[in-house]
């Protein structure tokens, strides 16, 4: 027949646990969790249950099992490895009308213990016929759906409110945070970059609002002063909204700006940072930005003007007498001024580069070329935005590994 299921309340009672080896050592957590008070009876105990009893978060008597051990419990664990120990557990536990699980035996065992997860306030459990291996995948689906939003998360009465700044990833989909993908789950409204991971997209609900706040370089464009009113003004009407942008909110994303346009606004704000595309564009092609040895620092830089532009702020001088990496967005239509800026102050020449375009998504391609020789290369090899410059000697450890793997390679 079918187990009734039953959340048990275990704060301040006493659990019985008899037996201290690896059963245990899974069970005991999620009972400490619940605030139960837990006896341990077991003639050895496995290191991880030792750290617990030298805390004082457990009692251990170690010994063998012995009857009257269940006397004052409301919940009993039978984890030995001997059947007729769990066997007599058992009995002395139905006698005194005592639920007790049995670790060895399903059928004869009066209780199971589901395979349980928890997501905010929701508890999972999953008992699957007594089957823990199908109960924990199952657990392990319906967790995950809930974390990622795949479950109807949009009916949740305490939902969000205010305005979400989610930093969605370099591109990949799969690299949004859980926290972000949770957010976009229950949003009412979402305001997206151009370079957000737009297949996320596609999986909001009908009645979403999706709002393009697209700025296509020398093409059309959103200001951000439209942007801010569209958040705030969404955000009055009792609407959750979700800013979804590419890589991090706060690098060169302008998340500073309207979080205080909402702040001004008395808007609440969550921000949600994301993988910045100037670490994850590298590391998906291959190349750390940074590596013992060769480089012990990476400097990030928006080129969103040339480097001889009077709104530059960068020290370009800096950078090229620094030996640390640098890492270049929005530069591949000013990638001749800037290779020409950096030789002229001090880089050298045979600097190795790499530029890499659509960085973590399936269209992903890279050229490497020397700082005197990679304008040529990106115009030969048709490169576009959106790209990732890479300049430094970082970019041979990474061509270090594609030879390695290819000589692996039978």
């Amino acid at each position: 027949m079918s187990p009734y299921l039953l959340g048990l309340r275990l704060s301040g009672r006493r659990v019985l646990v008899v037996g201290g080896g690896r059963v245990a050592q899974r069970r005991v957590p999620a009972l400490l969790d619940a605030g139960a008070e837990i006896t341990i009876v077991s003639t050895s105990v496995t290191p991880a249950l030792d750290d617990l009893i030298a805390a004082g978060r457990v009692t251990w008597e170690a010994r063998p099992y012995q009857v009257g051990d269940c006397d004052g419990a409301w919940l009993v664990q039978a984890c030995t490895s001997a059947k007729a120990v769990n066997t007599a557990i058992a009995a002395e536990a139905e006698a005194k009308r005592i639920w007790c699980v049995r670790a060895d035996d399903k059928d004869a065992s009066a209780a199971w213990t589901p395979a349980s997860g928890k997501v905010d306030e929701i508890g999972i459990a999953v008992t699957a016929g007594g089957d823990p291996r199908r109960a924990a995948g199952i657990r392990d689906a319906v967790v995950s759906a809930l974390r990622d939003g795949t479950v109807d998360a949009r009916r949740n009465r305490t939902k969000p409110v205010g305005v979400a700044l989610v930093g969605g990833g370099p591109g990949d989909p799969g690299l949004i945070t859980v926290r972000g993908r949770q957010l976009l789950a229950q949003a009412d409204v979402v305001v997206a970059d151009r370079l957000a991971p737009r297949a996320l997209l596609d999986e909001l609900a009908p009645d979403v609002e999706l709002v393009d706040a697209a700025k296509v370089p020398y093409g059309r464009s959103l200001s951000q002063e439209k942007i801010n009113e569209l958040l705030i003004s969404h955000a009055r009407q009792g609407k959750f909204v979700v800013r979804l942008k590419g890589g991090d909110p706060y690098v060169f994303g302008r998340g500073g700006e309207e979080m205080l346009a909402c702040a001004r606004a008395g808007i609440p704000v969550t921000v949600v940072p994301g993988i910045t595309s100037a670490v994850a564009v590298p590391a998906s092609a291959g190349v750390p930005v940074t590596h013992r040895g060769v480089s012990q620092e990476f400097h990030v830089i928006s080129v969103h003007v040339a480097p001889d532009h009077p709104q530059s702020t960068v020290d370009w001088p800096g950078l090229a007498r620094s030996a640390g990496t640098l890492v270049l967005m929005m530069a591949v239509e000013r990638i001749g001024a800037i290779a020409e800026t950096l030789i002229r102050d001090g880089r050298s020449p045979e600097t190795p580069v790499m530029v890499v375009q659509d960085g973590t998504l399936p269209t992903q391609r890279a050229v490497t070329a020397s700082l005197s020789t990679v304008a040529d290369r990106v115009v030969a090899a048709g490169i576009r935005p959106p790209a990732i410059v890479i300049v430094g000697d970082v970019v041979r450890v990474g061509q270090e590994v594609e030879m390695v793997r290819a000589e692996r390679v039978p």
